[in-house]
């Protein structure tokens, strides 16, 4: 199972994603996939396998992932502070893989409705739960 989490600015959720999937899940390999170096370095430091930085390890990664993880803003181009090109935001919307946005608020413009009451860390935790419930389920559902 090919997982991605994609993150930018400081990395932070990623590496929140990164250590508690590598708790529940120590040998499933983690792709981390930075929009900046200082994310892709700060998942790698969580725990995270193999990590690439940019737009084209994000399009590229996003072609066979099975799961992407990361925030709402990966699929809005020009999200994460204009990080989002709108070619990733294309890649990961496009992505056959099961994705599990985490919404979150801020300096992008963009407010999920319903979600003013969670805190990162119920987000990060609802992520987190949804993941283990999809890399749990038996035979894994189809892509196809």
């Amino acid at each position: 199972m090919k997982i991605l989490i994609i993150d930018g600015q400081g990395g932070r959720l990623g590496k929140v994603m990164t250590e508690r999937l590598k708790e529940l899940f120590p040998g499933q390999a983690l792709y981390a996939l930075g929009t900046n170096s200082i994310a892709t370095a700060t998942m790698l430091r969580a725990g995270a396998d193999f990590g690439a930085t940019g737009e084209n390890p994000v399009v590229f990664g996003c072609r066979d992932a099975d799961l992407i993880i990361g925030p709402i803003g990966i699929v809005i181009a020009n999200a994460l502070l204009g990080e989002v090109t709108p070619r990733m935001a294309e890649a990961v919307g496009s992505s056959s893989a099961q994705k599990i946005l985490i919404p979150s608020s801020g300096r992008c413009n963009n407010l999920v409705a319903g979600t003013e009451n969670l805190s990162m860390a119920e987000a990060i935790a609802s992520a987190v739960s949804q993941a283990k419930a999809f890399l749990s389920a038996e035979g894994n559902p189809s892509r196809f």
